[in-house]
Order: C-alpha cells, then structure tokens, then sequence
C-alpha cells in the first residue's frame, strides 16, 4: 500500500505529526481504491482564523490572520487529456468531473466542485498567457478534509478557500508554473468569484505565505506594482489559540455578505463628494471619523445611488432596492483598520492584556456596527470571558456563526475547554467543538508516493 514517510509531516504539523499520520494514510489507500495504483502527490492547505481584521480585506484595509493545522488535503495522480477528476472523502459529496477550457461549465450553487472549477478556470488563462499547454493540467483527485484534523465546512475558518487553493498549488505543479504569492492570491481569488462571492484577498494570502508558530499582518492594499505588504508575526509562546465552532453554518454566497460590500461600496461612493480621489474605504483611514459620518447615511440603497449618479461597480446577488446600512458598515470598517495596527504594535511589544482589549472591541464592533453575530456566537464570547487566563474571544470569519477565536494562556486551557462547552450546551441546547490550534505553514507539496514507496517532502 502506498505510505508517507513521517518527516514529511513534522515541518508542518511539529508534534501533532504522529496523529496526523493515520489520516495521511487513510486518504492514500482511498485513493488508490478509487483510482488503481500508481503514483501520488499530497498537497495541502490550510484554514485559517484571523486574530483581528474583519470584513477589512475587501476594503483595502488591514488584517492579521494566522494559518492552521486544521487543512485540506488533495491527493492527486496526473492525467494527459485535459479532465479533472475528483473524488471526497466525506460521503456528503459525490464524484464530480470536468474539462478544462477557458469556460468551464459552472455546477449548481453551492456545489463543492465549483472551489475547484474556479481557479482551473483560472489556470487555463493564465497558461494560455504563458503559452502552454491546458491538457497538463489534468488529474485525477482525492479531497480529504473532515475533522478533526480538516477544515469543518461553515464553521468560518475559511474551508472553500482551503480548497480552492490547495486545487491553485496543485495545478501550478503541474503546469511547472513558480508562482509568487500576490499573483497566486490574486488568481485564487478570482476563482472563487467563480462561484458569485466578491470577497477580498485575504483567505487567500494566509493559506498561501503562512508561516509555524506566526501571525500575518497584511495590508490589503497593493502597491503601484501590485504587490502586497506582508509582516509575519511571532504569536506570544506562553498562549495558546483556541477556536470554537459554534455548529452554526453559514453561506458566504448569501445576500447578506454582498450586502455588506455594498453598503461599504455605497459609502465610498457618498465620500466621494469630498474626497474625489478615493476608491476604497482604506483611503480615509487619515480622516477622523467624526469628520467622515456626516457623509454616511444610516441607510440607502443601490437604487437611490445609481439614481444620483454614484457607481458602485458589479454587485452580483443584491437586490437594488435592499436597504444598505451605509454609517455603521463603514465605522466597523474605520475603527478596525486602527484596531489592527494596534494589535501589531500590542504583540511585538508583548502587551498581552492591551490585545485581548482590542480583541473584545472588534467582537463588539462585528456584532453592532456589521451585525454579522448569532446569539450562539454571543454565547460563547461571553463564556470565554469567563474564564481566568483567556485575554479576549471574538467572532471570527464571515459571521452569521461559525466560530469563536480565544486567545488563552496554555495553563488555562484546560480549564477553558470544558466550562465552555458546558455553558454552550446549557444555554443552546448545542454542542460546541473545540480546536487547540497551532499556526502553521501555508499550502504546497507535503510529498509523493510510488506504490509502495515515500519520497521525502520536496521544497514548495
């Protein structure tokens, strides 16, 4: 049977790389069941949390998420006619197929092949630019990204964009192609518009240059060429992060997410009125709030916009007459930004205390100002505040569920864990899962096998 060589796992995994083992190997004789022997080359990518930074990445603003161990995987064997194949692991998916072209037919919504179909499509104009070839792109693939160790899909730590990058890495391997990580972001992210979300760049950025035991701060904003600014972050060693999936699921492709870029849209459109140069809430983050509100309207929509003459650019699955809560959509967006570069500053000067703060103000700002909370959510933050040794808890992801992320000293997670869990359960009636986490390395090649044989971890 085919196997991975142990070496392979620890740079990513550290001591964690033992459990994760087992699961390597299960996704190896899966796939050799569905597809026959032969070769196999592993590739993974993670799923992420971001510490603090919400719904700033499509605005131009700032954030500072951290990669997991938590991740996708993708299994896959070369094939010389131009189709993907793809098989899950989780019997809630079926077999899906493809062929590359320029257009590839798009599945129903919300169909799990559709993270895949996206950045191929991607690819295939890319190689067409540098003049290859799109039949070497074709493969037959295996997805394993269950829990425990996976990506829990809806729990907000990012597990379509896991996929659709792990599927980038894969198909850059096989083009030969040595990318750079803005341009890679930047076509992951256009695949995943794919599948109708205009989201921005960060799930993207972290699951591609994350880095063991740090934080990325990237600023959102690309410069004259492009590039992107990124600073990776030591995360303070005596502490621990812990994510807690509330159960609730939410849908990125909804109306209410879209919503939320528009509003955000709408209010630079209205600050153009006195400042014309502007594109993106980011361009205002000089100007004191209290000189920019008077501009935001509480509400308005698409339609009174367009009425007066404003652009707000392609805004797929919004209905024109929804009202866009324009003021506290745009004062999330401000105060977070600042809240961000104070995070930074708050963990390379080891203020541990003064984060936790900043954490808890970006929880209350998510939930007043971008009313993307549940009151499962509100549940679990307060629940972590309870305990002693956890500094701050906040939503984190989308919103509308998913996941709380608690920043906690390593000798009170064991106190953490079951008071949590117990609240949660009393209060809703639900079960909370929770995740020690560690931050890991971003996406590439974890190794390949020939039948019976590992081949160490080749360089990504």
């Amino acid at each position: 049977m085919p196997t991975i060589d142990l070496s392979a796992l620890h740079p990513i995994y550290g001591e964690g790389s033992a459990a994760q083992l087992g699961r390597y190997q299960a996704a190896l004789a899966c796939f050799r069941n569905q597809y026959g022997p032969g070769p196999i080359t592993v590739f993974r990518a993670p799923g992420r949390v971001n510490l603090i930074g919400e719904h700033t990445d499509y605005n131009y603003g700032y954030v500072l998420p951290a990669a997991l161990d938590l991740d996708v995987l993708l299994l896959l064997r070369p094939r010389n006619d131009g189709q993907i194949h793809l098989h899950n692991m989780e019997s809630a998916f079926g077999c899906r197929s493809f062929v590359l072209s320029s257009r590839i037919e798009s599945a129903p919504p919300g169909d799990w092949s559709n993270y895949a179909r996206g950045p191929a499509q991607e690819m295939v104009h890319l190689l067409a630019d540098l003049g290859l070839r799109k039949s070497t792109l074709g493969f037959d693939g295996l997805v394993s990204s269950a829990p425990p160790f996976g990506v829990a899909r809806g729990a907000g730590l990012s597990s379509s964009s896991a996929l659709t990058v792990a599927v980038a890495v894969a198909l850059a391997y096989l083009a030969r192609w040595d990318w750079d990580g803005s341009q890679m972001a930047q076509l992951c992210s256009d695949g995943e518009w794919y599948v109708g979300t205009r989201g921005g760049i960060m799930d993207q950025f972290i699951a591609l240059l994350g880095q063991r035991d740090h934080a990325l701060f990237l600023d959102c904003r690309p410069d004259a060429a492009g590039r992107f600014q990124t600073v990776s972050i030591p995360l303070p060693q005596a502490y621990r992060l812990l994510v807690v999936a509330s159960g609730v699921h939410h849908s990125n492709v909804g109306n209410e997410f879209n919503a939320r870029v528009a509003a955000c849209r709408a209010g630079v459109a209205l600050l153009r009125q006195a400042y014309p140069k502007i594109t993106h809430l980011r361009d205002v983050e000089g100007v004191a709030w209290e000189e920019l509100a008077p501009f935001l309207p509480e509400k308005t929509t698409i339609q009174g916009l367009l009425q007066t003459g404003h652009e707000l650019g392609d805004l797929p699955n919004v209905p024109l007459t929804l009202p866009l809560r324009v003021r506290a959509c745009c004062r999330h967006v401000w105060h977070e930004n600042q809240r961000v570069l104070a995070a930074v500053d708050a963990l390379q000067t080891g203020q541990i205390d003064r984060l936790g703060q900043l954490l808890t103000a970006a929880h209350t700002s998510a939930r007043d100002d971008y009313e993307i909370s549940t009151p499962e959510i509100e549940v679990l933050v307060k629940a972590a505040g309870e305990v002693a040794g956890c500094v701050g808890a906040r939503l984190t992801g989308a919103g509308w569920g998913g996941c709380v992320v608690a920043l906690v000293h390593a000798d009170a997670v064991a106190d953490f864990i079951p008071h949590v869990r117990t609240r949660y359960a009393q209060e809703t009636g639900r079960t909370a899962t929770i995740f020690t986490c560690q931050a890991s390395p971003g996406a590439g090649q974890v190794g390949q096998t020939v039948d019976e044989y590992a081949l160490p971890m080749s360089k990504r």
